[in-house]
Order: structure tokens, then C-alpha cells, then sequence
């Protein structure tokens, strides 16, 4: 096998939180190729370009940067790594592909939430890409990388509209975004635990079990989550990843069907959604730590915002 995953920390918030993978095909040494799959914040780019450098690879041998999703925590730091990379070629969904042409709506939408200087902070400088160095990757396209089987995208709603999931399969692996949950190892050490990611804006509950089946269906033996590093245990985190959104399901009909909104309604969801993992830990037997809960308590104040936004959404089609 000549083909080869590197997890790369982005040190975004805290450490083993937000990662970059860097997939490296050198069944050819003298013509190896390497692909970025997702990039984290311009603030990373260096920590990037340093792995690279330590694989014996050069800038010009990316081939690919590929992004599953366009939100900032995976695909912040494009503009700059296409700089960094004159040869690489950015790949995203076509709906991803339109923010990277012209980031501004995607910058002053964060700028709103977080405030300039956060904003800063976070982010760093974001800048367009440049429409000729941009492909599209549709459901199902193949694309070709190095001298080994072709890369196969498959579109994943259910977090985002405009995910993508993209198989490798020499390897049997599959980089999941946010679409097969969010994998903490920090979290590990009492069993399996993943959580759905319900952040707003775009959770779908039924396209979200559509994706875990896409995802099964390809076959592959690990998936690489964003949020964090690989995960072996594809047909368990599935089955857990059922439970956990068949509750999301249910928190998201109640809230609903309530008469709260805006912030109450977020707390709403949180209470409801902190509920349901309370008991499912307990009922596993897992206890978790200050440090460990710190891993949690983002995810689940984020979970609970895009629950509501969903909830406001389904209530504006009018009666169900």
C-alpha cells in the first residue's frame, strides 16, 4: 500500500479538537502527490505546510485541497493554502464552491456572531479564491490522484446542505466532516462516544440517517471525522449515532411544537438534549471529568442553537 493518512492537530480552541488530514499517494516516489482534506483557520496553514515539509514533500506536490464542508473550522484556511500551494487545484460542493469564489457573505455572517476581533482571533484573514482553480465535486464524481484508485465524493446532508464525504479506497477510509459525528479522544477512555453534530443551520434529521447510510455502504473499515482523528469502529459509532439523533428528532418536534423562542427556545434544547446523554452515559456507565466535559459543553450549546433554528424553520412551513 503507497498511499498514506496523516492527522495533523490544528490546535483550534484546544488540543485534539479540530484536525486536517494530509493524504499522501507515492505508489510513483517520483511523481508522489499529496491532498489537504479539510484545513481548519489561516492560522494553521504553517503547521500545514510543516507537516508536509516533514513527509519530504514540497508545496508544489499538492495536488488537491479538498473540503468537506465550507464551514470555517474546516475550510478557513483555503485562500491561504492555495497561496501556499501554486499547483493545487480546490475542491468542494457547489454550493461550498460559490462561498469560496466570494467569501464575504461567509465572513460577515461570522463576524456577526463572534465580533471583529474575535473574529481575528479565530479566523485570521480569509480571501477569495481565484474561480479557475476551483472544481466542482458532485454526489458520486470520482477523482483521479496520483498513480492510485481514484478519490469518490459522496454528498452527506444532514449537518450541511453542501457536505461532502470523500472515500479513499486503498485504504478503505473515509473523511466524514461533521457527517458522521464529532469523535473526541480525550473522550475514549470508558468506551466508544461520538455525538450527531446539529449546529446550525442545516440539520435534517431524515438526511442525516441517509448519510450514516452512504456512509456504511461504502465499505470502509475507518472513518476520519474533523472532530477528531481516526475512528475504527464505523459500524458501532453508527448504531450510537442512531440513538443520538433519534433523540435530536424528538427534541426538535417539542421544540417545535412549544410556544418558546429565540434564546429560550436554545435552552430549551440544551436541557432537553443535556437530559438524553445524561442518561445514555449513565446508562453506559461513563463518567466524565471536568477536562473531558470541557470537550462536551461547546458541542452541546452548538447542538441545542441549530435544534431551535431548525425547530423556527419548521415552524414558518407552517402546520406539520
Amino acid at each position: 500500500m503507497s498511499r498514506k493518512i496523516i492527522t495533523i492537530d490544528c490546535n483550534y480552541i484546544k488540543p485534539q479538537y479540530a484536525s486536517s488530514y494530509l493524504l499522501i499517494d507515492d505508489n510513483d516516489p517520483s511523481q508522489a502527490q499529496a491532498a489537504f482534506i479539510d484545513n481548519n483557520t489561516t492560522h494553521c496553514v504553517p503547521q500545514l505546510l510543516q507537516t508536509l515539509k516533514n513527509q519530504g514533500l514540497s508545496p508544489e506536490q499538492v495536488r488537491y485541497v479538498i473540503v468537506t464542508h465550507i464551514h470555517l473550522d474546516h475550510a478557513g484556511g483555503s485562500s491561504a493554502l492555495m497561496k501556499a500551494c501554486p499547483n493545487a487545484t480546490w475542491v468542494a460542493h457547489p454550493r461550498a464552491a460559490k462561498h469560496g469564489i466570494d467569501p464575504e457573505k461567509l465572513i460577515s455572517s461570522a463576524k456577526q456572531i463572534y465580533g471583529e476581533e474575535r473574529f481575528k482571533q479565530l479566523y485570521g484573514e480569509i480571501e477569495p479564491i481565484p474561480s479557475e482553480r476551483i472544481q466542482i465535486a458532485q454526489n458520486n464524481d470520482y477523482l483521479s490522484f496520483g498513480q492510485g484508485p481514484s478519490l469518490q465524493f459522496i454528498h452527506t446532508r444532514g449537518h450541511a446542505n453542501h457536505h461532502m464525504c470523500i472515500f479513499e479506497p486503498e485504504t478503505c477510509s473515509i473523511f466524514t466532516g461533521d457527517s458522521f459525528g464529532v469523535y473526541y479522544p480525550e473522550l475514549q477512555d470508558q468506551g466508544l462516544v461520538i455525538l450527531p453534530s446539529t449546529s446550525p443551520t442545516d440539520f435534517d434529521y431524515a438526511e442525516a440517517i441517509l448519510s450514516l447510510e452512504r456512509i456504511l455502504s461504502t465499505g470502509a473499515k475507518q472513518a476520519y471525522p474533523t472532530h477528531y482523528g481516526v475512528m475504527p469502529l464505523i459500524n458501532e459509532a453508527a448504531a450510537q449515532l442512531r440513538i443520538h439523533l433519534d433523540s435530536c428528532q424528538r427534541v426538535l418536534e417539542e421544540a417545535r411544537d412549544s410556544t418558546l423562542s429565540g434564546e429560550e427556545l436554545s435552552q430549551y434544547c440544551f436541557k432537553k438534549n443535556q437530559a438524553h446523554y445524561d442518561a445514555y452515559f449513565a446508562s453506559q456507565k461513563i463518567h466524565f471529568n471536568p477536562t473531558q466535559m470541557s470537550y462536551l459543553d461547546l458541542d452541546f450549546e452548538l447542538n441545542a442553537q441549530g435544534l431551535a433554528h431548525a425547530a423556527e424553520k419548521l415552524r414558518q412551513k407552517g402546520p406539520h
